[in-house]
């Protein structure tokens, strides 16, 4: 195999962030995408190297025959993109999924990735990586506990364009063939297993370290997955500052949702979505958070936090470092996500700093 780390996906802005990080960290870099002149100009001069491949399955074959070392899966809808880039690489593979069922997928491919002895990483960006990691760090060395909510809080800049084919459709995707309830509805863990939750449910109102507030709501995300998997908790809630959070919106969601079941209705709900023109924004605050409370059968409640920069900065560095370990050598066959292969530490290597109880 080469000793090269691709990235699927190379133009867009995830790509973009992980390669820029994969150079500041000397490993040699290839992008791949649909579009030459897109390619060139994100490999800029004396650049990564790229490649051009007109669909999925075309990059697919392009891995099967040149055999990259890693390779690093950026194009979203994740449950559609997942399995078909997985199944291709002779190495290890990375991707950036955030949601449920994607997550829930390529963890359930650990034994055949263990037989096959390689390494399988999803949630590598920042929401996973954010809140997985303070529930490692609290639970470090204590029994398994009750209870973990955990919550991401992203500061993020935004750049000018539209919101596009990919982000639409993994927004509208729902949670096909995920155990729990239906396919519009959101999840939580209750008593080990999967259950039905209200999207945009349980808000809380956080005040962060820096003294700002924040309300974050329950959202089906794959932070949830991975925070029951590092704490073993029976009851997990996983929610985000990015769900809308008032009344109105709580009263309208439970009617607006189960309106996407209909196909007609959710494919121009996506169309309209992907025109969605996005204008250019500064960050809203200093710093992105992850957030965790653990709670033991004792009674004993922890609460801890994870600082981070911008959170697509957050998304570029994850991969690149995770993907340097496994160049390294530094992982180990199996399907995991960031901090259940490697440590609370990833974070901190990335650039966060944690705020704990002292124990």
């Amino acid at each position: 195999m080469s000793a090269e780390v691709w990235i699927l996906g190379g133009t867009g802005r995830s790509g973009r962030a992980v390669a820029a990080e994969l150079a500041r960290r000397g490993v040699p870099t290839v992008l791949v995408g649909r579009d030459e002149s897109r390619l060139a100009a994100a490999a800029g001069p004396g650049g990564a190297r790229t490649m051009v491949a007109a669909s999925l399955d075309d990059a697919a074959a392009q891995i099967r025959r040149q055999r990259p070392e890693v390779v690093v899966n950026t194009i979203g809808p994740f449950t559609a993109t997942a399995g078909v880039v997985a199944d291709a690489c002779p190495g290890h593979y990375l991707d950036l999924a955030n949601d449920v069922a994607a997550v829930g997928a390529t963890l359930a491919r650990h034994d055949a990735a263990v037989a096959a002895g390689r390494t399988l990483i999803t949630g590598a960006g920042f929401g996973v990586t954010a809140t997985e990691s303070v529930v490692v760090k609290l639970c470090e060395g204590r029994p398994r506990p009750l209870r973990v909510r955990v919550d991401m809080v992203p500061s993020i800049a935004m750049e000018a364009g539209v919101l596009g084919d990919a982000l639409a459709a993994t927004i509208l995707d729902g949670l096909p063939g995920v155990e729990g309830g239906g396919r519009f509805q959101g999840r939580r863990i209750v008593d080990g297993r999967l259950a039905p939750a209200r999207v945009g449910g349980d808000p809380m109102r956080l005040t962060l370290p820096d003294g700002t507030g924040v309300t974050t709501a329950s959202m089906p995300l794959g932070e949830l997955l991975a925070a029951q998997r590092a704490s073993g908790a029976r009851h997990v809630v996983a929610a985000s500052s990015e769900v809308p959070s008032g009344g109105v919106a709580r009263a309208l969601m439970p009617v607006v949702l189960p309106l996407l079941n209909w196909r007609a209705l959710r494919e121009f709900a996506r169309r309209r979505l992907a025109a969605v023109r996005v204008a250019a924004a500064g960050r809203p605050r200093e710093h992105s958070w992850g957030h965790a409370v653990v709670t033991w059968a004792d009674g004993e409640v922890r609460e801890g936090w994870l600082r981070l920069g911008d959170a697509q900065d957050v998304t570029g560095a994850v991969p690149a470092e995770a993907a340097g370990r496994l160049l390294a050598g530094a992982g180990r066959p199996g399907a995991y996500t960031p901090a259940a292969l490697f440590g609370a530490e990833l974070a901190e290597a990335c650039g966060g700093s944690y705020l704990l109880p002292v124990s």
